[in-house]
């Protein structure tokens, strides 16, 4: 079942392309300067986000920060755009070889390294990028740690929102 899950997210990776009023929506609740970030990102990586973030519209999310940080939480891989058979290697080495927590001491990202250490440094970059672009420090934060590992059930309200972007973000 995941090889297939893989498989369709590969294939939108090919086809992607946003639609125009999945981008006038995020408009609304981005400022020119986060929407132009937003807009620096490849269409696949735009599509993503604005999956995530249509779900939590759809399920009624109303907080302009966790919106924010759903169209926002992969920007940082703009800093090294990677390729599509890079993001396949990723994917692999992760579920086989490479996990998270290896790749944070793996360096600058160049030769084999180099989409592991993109897909283990894009959170933080992202959240610099963010940062400067005028997000507010939560959404900066949420940005930050949208790949860290929280308890089961996390008490504090601004875990409760990184909770909701992980499991969206995963599942779409």
């Amino acid at each position: 079942m995941r090889v297939l899950y893989r498989a369709g997210q590969l294939w939108q990776a090919l086809t992607a392309t946003p639609a125009i009023e999945d981008l006038h929506r995020a408009s609304e609740v981005l400022s020119p300067q986060l929407m132009a970030l937003f807009l620096n990102q490849p269409a696949r990586e735009q599509v993503h986000s604005l999956r995530v973030f249509m779900r939590l519209r759809g399920d009624g999310v109303k907080s302009s920060d966790l919106l924010a940080a759903a169209l926002l939480h992969d920007v940082g891989k703009g800093r090294y755009p990677l390729k599509i058979w890079e993001r396949v290697l990723v994917v692999i080495g992760q579920a086989l070889v490479v996990r998270p927590g290896v790749a944070k001491d793996l360096g600058e990202p160049r030769g084999w390294k180099r989409p592991f250490v993109i897909a283990r440094q894009h959170a933080s970059w992202g959240a610099e990028m963010a940062a400067a672009a005028g997000a507010t420090p939560l959404t900066v934060e949420l940005i930050r740690r949208h790949h860290d590992p929280l308890a089961a059930a996390p008490n504090h309200p601004d875990d409760q929102l990184l909770r909701r972007l992980q499991i969206l973000d995963h599942s779409s």
